[in-house]
């Protein structure tokens, strides 16, 4: 795979095909566990972590795997990152590792890792898998840091534990909340949509224009 086509891959994870905002995917983590910024970088960061190590197991392994065990076989191998990156962040961040709760586990089912391993390791090289997982991880961490700095924001006045509206601002409680998370949610969803639907079609234009 040539360079513009690793870089077309990395890319792809964190704009176009950003897991959050553009797939829909890994809903529940990101609406439970973003209620301040350093949960979402932790999960987002963990996460990325188990896409690239998963990634490039599977890509080595995809000629040994049968077709009829594959999805057990990937299940194995995530599970065997979720329990490094778990074992990490309980020696080492004790007091995010309680703050994320059972989300941490759950990766092994989150559908971003399980998806990334069926349709893309599995069928593609290790260097090219790597970077999948890269881009997919730092798309999904800068998603889950969003979600987490505007509802930490609106409902603490605070990002990452610093104060910016001072202590005049009455905080929203309800951002930080379930039912705060879907709304933050969907508000940058349709946003950041938005966006990414205007700049298509300028695109479009300008190449209509140029033929």
């Amino acid at each position: 795979m040539s360079k513009n086509s690793l870089r077309g891959v990395f890319v792809n994870g964190i704009f176009n095909e950003n897991p959050v905002f553009r797939l829909v995917l890994g809903t529940c983590p990101v609406i439970a566990v973003t209620t301040s910024a350093i949960n979402g970088a932790g999960m987002g960061l963990a996460a990325t972590f188990v896409l690239i190590g998963s990634n490039v197991v599977i890509s080595l392994l995809r000629n040994f795997i049968p077709g009829k065990v594959r999805i057990p076989a990937f299940i194995v191998v995530i599970c065997t990152f979720v329990t490094m990156i778990q074992l990490l962040m309980h020696a080492y961040l004790p007091s995010l590792y309680e703050a994320l709760g059972i989300f941490l586990p759950l990766i092994v089912v989150n559908c971003i890792i399980l998806a990334r391993a069926e349709a893309f390791a599995s069928k593609n090289g290790v260097v090219a898998s790597a970077m999948d997982g890269i881009g997919m991880g730092i798309g999904f961490t800068l998603a889950m840091v969003l979600m987490g700095s505007v509802r930490e924001l609106l409902g603490n006045g605070t990002i990452f534990g610093v104060s910016l509206l001072g202590a005049s601002f009455e905080p929203v409680l309800l951002f930080v909340l379930a039912p705060g998370g879907f709304l933050a949610y969907g508000l940058l969803l349709g946003i950041i949509n938005a966006i990414g639907n205007k700049r298509k079609a300028n695109r479009s234009n300008e190449e209509v224009k140029a033929a």
